[in-house]
This record gives structure tokens, C-alpha cells and sequence, in this order.
């Protein structure tokens, strides 16, 4: 059986699917990952939470890689991969999308922003962190430019980007959202992931432990292979977006 069709059968069999993707569904969008030789960590360091509240000069090489897009994470468009999702979220076959990514793809291919729930965060805006208020980066452009400190206008908070770095907590909310999703769905279908990542690595587990099935979609091997329903090693834009072609027409 080809694999479409595998994945396709588990799909058009589950009620409620949950989708948990990692950085191998936006390297298809140009996107580095993290890890890996080429990759983001590989090619700078990063920039730890704890030096960042704490040091000026840390803030400041933080927000040139914001300006500059060193990371790489922002500016790409949504492939195949993405928009193959947000078919299957149109269609009410995926109830939600538990991400790692913080490059704003699930949105950006059609996603009600209330379904995705972004776990490591986003890198496409900043936040304060004092009181959470939202920061549009070009609206901070110019104080960049002049080399100011950059901090929130309604409390005087530190601005950062939305993205959770190494050192920072993870936020309650979101995780309990992304636990929330994980319990209730019947299939959890991982796209892209590494799993290796935790405390997000256990969402996939945890709801296999509750009785999902699960899926896992990558290009190599994961430590959770063992307990998957289905395993398959492919790119995620062509074989995703093969299967759900296939699951709409059965509706």
C-alpha cells in the first residue's frame, strides 16, 4: 500500500486529530532547523534568557538578529506541508495544531490562530515581558535604529521576542493547552519532529498513553518510533498533502 494511502486510512478513521509539528514541516519552506549540521545552533549561538534581562549588550546582538533575520525563521512562505493542515483543519478532520515552530506557517497558510498553539512561541512580533503587551517589530524599528533599549511603552517592561529562549520558563497556559489537545483527540500525528525536545517531546506520548493512535511523519528515526501506529520516513509537503487529497474525496 502506498504510504498516502496508509495515513490517509488513519486519518478517515479518527474522529479527532491532533497535530504536532516540529521544524521538519518549515525546512520544506527554506526554514533551518535547529539542530542539525547548516542548522540555526550550528551556525551562531543562542542567546539565554537570563542574559538577556541582564545584560544590554545581550539585548542589543538579540534584536540585530532580529532585524537582520539571522535565524532565519521569519520571511518564508507555507509549503505544501502547511497548507495540506490547514486542509484538514477546514474540513474538521484536525481539531488543533501543537507547534514547536516559531516561524507563524500555520497561520500564514489559513489557520484560525485559536487552533494553533505555539508552544516555543512566535518570532514574528515581540511581547513585554512585564505585561505581555504585543509589539509590531517595524513599529520598533527606529528606536533600534538609534540604538535604545527597547522597552514596553505602558509599563516600561523589557520587549523581546515572542519566542521562548533557552533558560526561560515555558508558558503554564500554553502547555496546558497543548495537554488539553493531546488528551482529547483519538490520533496524534507528529510532522517533522525530532522528539527529543521535553517538556513538548511528551505531548505525543501522553496522548498515546490515553488511548490515541499515533503517527509519526519524518525524515529519520525518532526515540518514539517504537510506540507509533505508523511510522513513515518522507518529505511531509507531498506525502501530506497526497493524503489528504485522498481523505477529502472520501467525504
Amino acid at each position: 500500500m502506498h504510504d498516502a494511502e496508509r495515513l490517509a486510512g488513519f486519518l478517515r478513521n479518527a474522529v479527532r486529530v491532533s497535530v504536532f509539528t516540529g521544524a521538519g514541516i518549515s525546512t520544506e519552506s527554506g526554514i533551518p532547523d535547529f539542530r542539525s549540521p547548516g542548522g540555526v545552533w550550528s551556525k551562531m549561538q543562542p542567546i539565554y534568557f537570563q542574559d538577556f534581562v541582564a545584560s544590554r549588550d545581550a539585548r542589543r546582538e538579540s534584536w540585530n538578529r532580529v532585524f537582520n533575520r539571522t535565524a532565519g525563521w521569519t520571511g518564508a512562505s507555507p509549503n505544501a506541508g502547511h497548507f495540506a493542515v490547514a486542509d484538514l483543519v477546514g474540513i474538521g478532520k484536525v481539531s488543533g495544531i501543537i507547534t514547536q515552530n516559531v516561524d507563524n506557517l500555520h497561520q500564514d497558510s489559513g489557520v484560525p490562530e485559536s487552533q494553533v498553539i505555539e508552544i516555543h512561541g512566535n518570532a514574528s512580533y515581540a511581547t513585554c515581558l512585564d505585561c505581555r503587551t504585543r509589539y509590531e517589530f517595524e513599529a520598533l524599528r527606529p528606536a533600534w535604529e538609534q540604538d535604545r533599549d527597547l522597552t514596553c511603552k505602558t509599563c516600561g517592561g523589557l520587549l523581546k521576542s515572542a519566542t521562548i529562549s533557552f533558560g526561560q520558563a515555558m508558558p503554564e497556559d500554553r502547555m496546558m493547552k497543548a495537554e488539553a489537545e493531546a488528551l482529547s483527540c483519538d490520533l496524534m500525528l507528529v510532522l517533522g519532529s525530532s522528539l527529543v525536545v521535553y517538556p513538548a517531546a511528551g505531548l505525543p506520548l501522553l496522548a498515546k498513553q490515553n488511548g490515541a493512535k499515533l503517527v509519526i511523519v519524518n525524515r529519520e528515526e525518532t526515540d518514539q518510533d517504537r510506540y507509533a501506529d505508523l511510522v513513515l520516513h518522507a518529505e511531509i509537503g507531498p506525502l501530506l498533502s497526497a493524503a489528504s487529497t485522498l481523505v477529502k474525496a472520501s467525504l
